[in-house]
């Protein structure tokens, strides 16, 4: 994790929760009073971001604050498992509970479901991935979680990596004219991925040599077919509505990797709360 980057969305985050001043905490508590309070697991989850990122959020509030007990990203917690203790200033533990909670929240969340989708498939040949579809200004965070959770990333950003959708071919003509023009102008270190929801379009990405094939919204019938086809002649990628149902006839098909934009936007925050103790 980078800090400069991750300190810069923290002080963000702060800024949107606290404003000019928590009118509760500062109305009952003096600046000089110390406190020290646990982050605690209310249910059974796949740790993410303790240390990494909720620990950071006090430190930022305030340098002085310390942190201790930390758990271990991945680490799977149980009911009243103490995560993190955090001493400092009360008031500025009470500032930086709210968004140290949300994001370890979340980031639990995503790399608890990340890990029951790799499960479902630890016996195949196959890598789970995120996608793009993540919280505006939250993407690193919740890559990292998927990381945590045993997935792995897939672009980061539109500079990672050609990705030739739909839109893309739609406007362009044909999946051939679109690979032509990118071909002309990306160094020839990057790879060339295009998406497909046809069998007749595998056939067009072949005949133009692309390095990797995504088959998008097809039937698991349909990709193992597309896999026969490609024959090793390209790296294969699943995407598309995937769920903890549908992911293993998916993995049978013989797809190399299989994307799944869920891991980042429908995974549930997990319960952890913050208990005082002076």
């Amino acid at each position: 994790m980078d800090k400069n980057l991750l300190h810069g969305i923290i002080r963000a985050f702060l800024r949107e929760d606290v404003g000019r001043g928590d009118l509760t905490s500062e109305s009952i508590f003096s600046d000089h009073e110390i406190g020290s309070a646990r982050l605690v697991a209310r249910d059974s989850f796949i740790v993410a971001g303790v240390e990494s990122v909720a620990a950071e959020v006090f430190k930022v509030q305030n340098p002085s604050v310390i942190t201790v007990d930390a758990v271990a990203d991945g680490t799977m917690a149980r009911p009243k498992m103490g995560l993190l203790t955090v001493s400092g200033p009360v008031i500025d533990l009470l500032k930086a509970e709210r968004v140290a909670l949300n994001l370890l929240q979340r980031l639990s969340g995503i790399a608890t479901l990340t890990a029951q989708f790799v499960d479902k498939v630890k016996v195949y040949a196959v890598r789970i991935t995120d996608t793009r579809k993540t919280t505006p200004g939250l993407r690193v965070l919740e890559k990292y979680a998927v990381r945590i959770g045993g997935g792995a990333n897939h672009r980061f950003n539109l500079t990672d990596g050609v990705l030739i959708k739909d839109n893309h071919i739609a406007a362009c003509g044909s999946i051939r004219d679109a690979v032509e023009k990118v071909r002309a102008k990306i160094p020839h270190t990057i790879r060339i991925e295009v998406e497909t929801d046809t069998l007749e379009q595998v056939e067009e990405c072949l005949a133009c040599g692309v390095d990797s094939i995504m088959l998008d919204n097809m039937s698991p019938e349909m990709m193992s077919k597309a896999v026969r086809l490609i024959n090793g002649r390209s790296l294969v990628e699943a995407s598309g509505g995937v769920t903890l149902e549908t992911v293993e006839a998916v993995a049978m098909s013989g797809v190399d990797i299989i994307s799944i934009g869920a891991l980042t936007h429908s995974a549930p925050s997990c319960d952890i709360g913050m208990d005082w103790s002076f």
